[in-house]
């Protein structure tokens, strides 16, 4: 089972190659944008692996959320590569790959959505228990039970949400960030259970629907018009 993972959800986009269980996973060079440089990063890592492209099973892509700009590179990059060579497309949720990445039972992903929000889910064995949803930190729901782990930037951004987290997190680990190795890590089982799309119904998963700001908003919190 051959795949290639891709995620770009945040500013540290990242992708990865399973080669048979192999992994082998490559970061976005800093500073520059994801859509200038993924696919140089693809071909080199892929020669490096020894794989064709045509060699894979599937592409798959951390479908969100995340990034809107970020989103729509990663899909359509994927759309891109499985269109040009036949290939199936697996989206991978953002947050469950995180909660994965955690190794924690009962975990708590919050993720900085930016605009004074984070994007959050709650996943248990790394399921998810509910839909994952966005909202400001002063509103983000507290299990009733403790000894969960909470993981993700929005910690780091959002102090309020350490404090509000405090009674029921037992352990933190606000600098975990989206990884394309956890992402293909995910869509290997995925793959292996035939549950994969079509390249034309890939499609990200934004959550928040504003993108931006009005002039009016801005000014409120301080900006500039």
């Amino acid at each position: 089972m051959n795949l290639l993972a891709i995620e770009t959800s945040t500013e540290s986009g990242s992708i990865a190659v399973w080669r048979d269980g192999e992994l082998t996973r490559r970061c976005c060079p800093p500073g520059v944008a994801h859509s200038e440089t993924l696919l140089p990063l693809i071909r080199t890592t892929m020669r490096d692996v020894g794989l064709a492209l045509a060699e894979l099973h599937a592409v798959a892509f951390a479908a969100g959320p995340g990034s809107f700009t970020g989103l729509r590179v990663a899909c359509g990059v994927a759309q891109g590569l499985a269109v040009a060579h036949q290939l199936p497309v697996i989206a991978v949720g953002t947050l469950d790959a995180m909660a994965l990445a955690s190794a924690g039972e009962r975990v708590i992903v919050a993720l900085d959505a930016r605009m004074g929000e984070v994007y959050f889910g709650f996943f248990e064995r790394s399921l998810p228990l509910a839909p994952v949803a966005v909202c400001r930190p002063s509103e983000l729901p507290i299990p009733a039970s403790s000894g969960w782990l909470a993981c993700g930037n929005g910690l780091a951004a959002y102090p309020l949400l350490r404090q509000r987290l405090a009674d029921c997190v037992r352990s933190w680990q606000p600098e975990l960030m989206p990884d394309a190795g956890t992402v293909a890590r995910l869509a290997a089982t995925s793959l292996a259970r035939g549950e994969t799309v079509d390249a034309a119904d890939a499609a990200p998963l934004y959550v928040r629907n504003k993108v931006a700001l009005t002039v009016v908003e801005r000014l409120a919190t301080g900006g500039k018009a």
